[in-house]
């Protein structure tokens, strides 16, 4: 069996996080970069399993910049077999249809049983790419699972729902979306670090994969302006002269908050 994950380097959360002005784009220079926590606990739920079967093939998947190795070798220490590495000047500031049709264009050249991602990352948010993966894959999909249980023939798990919860199974080939329910990843240990330096990283590019980012082409969302959080503005003090709980009222009133 062969599991994809998708793992993404994203600015690190408790650093300093900051838009450039001109682009739109997040700064990576502004602050750290890591591996996301949520990818990580993808990838141990596949580790996880690979560790109780036989001839289960882990590989990472990141499409990122090629300032991005350092990251990738991280997932490649914490156990996955091999990695794949989608780097092209012209995916910077791709949208959500861009990623999913380059890393849906990624996977199938490999055609593996199970897609593992997670269910939304920390720096975009977006949260469309698991369901958009298996769209474009004509896969089979299972969304925001708080618990996993794969077998050699398919993943059944359980999501939450608004009144309890849902228990979902699906078969192979699949795609199935984690949340920081599961648990942490495993940490990379000496020999898993020097490991990673000699495992299997292939680079692939647009051309490689037969995908253009041309908007002409296909249609793209676009950034139209961006601009810095405004200030933190003061807020409305009141002073109790016997009517505050009459001022009160008539402040969230005013501001629909009631």
């Amino acid at each position: 069996m062969k599991i994809f994950v998708l793992v993404k380097e994203v600015p690190d959360t408790y650093g300093d996080r900051k838009l450039n002005l001109e682009t739109g784009l997040a700064d990576r220079g502004a602050g750290d970069v890591v591996l996301d926590e949520i990818t990580e606990r993808a990838l141990e739920v596949a580790l996880s399993y690979a560790g109780t079967a036989d001839d289960v093939e882990v590989v990472a998947l990141a499409m990122a910049p090629e300032s991005s190795t350092a990251s990738i070798r991280r997932a490649l220490a914490i156990g996955a077999a091999s990695a794949v590495h989608v780097v092209d000047e012209q995916l910077a500031g791709a949208d959500l249809g861009l990623t999913a049709e380059v890393l849906a264009a990624a996977i199938r050249r490999a055609e593996p049983d199970l897609v593992i991602t997670g269910n939304l990352s920390t720096d975009g948010s977006g949260g469309m790419l698991p369901a958009m993966l298996a769209e474009h894959l004509g896969y089979a999909q299972a969304t925001a699972l708080s618990a996993v249980e794969i077998t050699a023939d398919g993943v059944s798990g359980t999501r939450a729902a608004d009144d309890g919860s849902q228990s979902v199974t699906v078969s192979f080939p699949a795609v199935i979306s984690i949340t920081e329910a599961l648990p942490d990843a495993r940490f990379p240990n000496f020999k898993g670090i020097m490991a990673a330096k000699k495992k299997p990283l292939e680079t692939l590019s647009l051309d490689d994969l037969g995908v253009s980012a041309d908007p002409a082409l296909a249609p793209r969302a676009i950034m139209t302006a961006v601009a810095e959080k405004p200030p933190r503005a003061a807020g409305v003090k009141i002073e109790d002269e016997g009517d505050a709980a009459a001022k009160l009222v008539e402040y969230l009133v005013q501001n629909r908050l009631v």
